[in-house]
């Protein structure tokens, strides 16, 4: 593992605080449905479609635990107006995945697929910065499971939303979707979710207009 952390950018800023959020030292629990049971020799991490990824590739939970680790400190932003700052985190970054694929310039999304049939989109770019990682640990402790154990997806950058846990795939896609929670039918959750947007009078990117709903 890399000595030195990554550090999130956001934690460089003088008001670490997005508009209109609190601070927490807790971290609070919030997902929908149950927590899904873990066992390791079922476990998978599947990249795809192989159009725009070379091949579809599958990483078994040894595979995965192979991979090179870092940690990144970064803050976290929940849609809920929550925030906790000064966050350890320690897994593999997503950038790793860039040696095992040929990524096409056609890919310009992905949706990240949990259990359950949970899933949240992320521009390439946010999924791709140099922050954004497969979490395993926090602050030198593994994943409960109630957080997401045994990976969570971690997007510094935006809602925590969007750092969806027990992550179990990854689909690129040519053009943009909404995921679970940015379906109209589930909330109607901002298709990226910055939570800086807006400046210092803004309310972040927490909802989708009614035109990018459909209405």
């Amino acid at each position: 593992m890399a000595d030195e952390p990554i550090i999130s950018s956001d934690t460089q800023r003088e008001n670490r605080v997005p508009p209109r959020q609190v601070l927490t030292q807790k971290w609070p629990v919030l997902h929908a449905g149950s927590i899904p049971p873990f066992e390791p020799a079922k476990w998978t991490l599947s990249l795809f479609p192989a159009p725009l990824i070379g091949a579809i590739k599958q990483f078994t939970w040894a595979e995965f635990n192979a991979l090179p680790r870092h940690r990144v400190f970064a803050d976290m932003h929940c849609v809920t107006r929550w925030s906790k700052l000064d966050n350890l985190w320690e897994g593999v970054v997503t950038r790793e995945l860039l040696n095992h694929i040929t990524l096409s310039p056609q890919a310009k999304f992905v949706m990240v697929h949990s259990e359950y049939g949970f899933s949240t989109n992320l521009p390439i770019d946010d999924f791709f910065a140099e922050d954004c990682l497969f979490a395993t640990h926090h602050n030198g402790e593994p994943l409960t499971q109630e957080h997401g154990y045994p990976v969570r997806l971690v997007v510094p950058r935006l809602y925590t939303w969007k750092s969806a846990k027990w992550v179990r795939g990854i689909e690129f896609m040519e053009e943009d979707r909404p995921g679970y929670w940015e379906s109209s039918e589930n909330g109607g959750y901002h298709m990226r979710g910055d939570p800086w947007t807006g400046g210092p009078d803004g309310d972040g990117q927490r909802f989708r207009s009614e035109t990018e709903n459909g209405h």
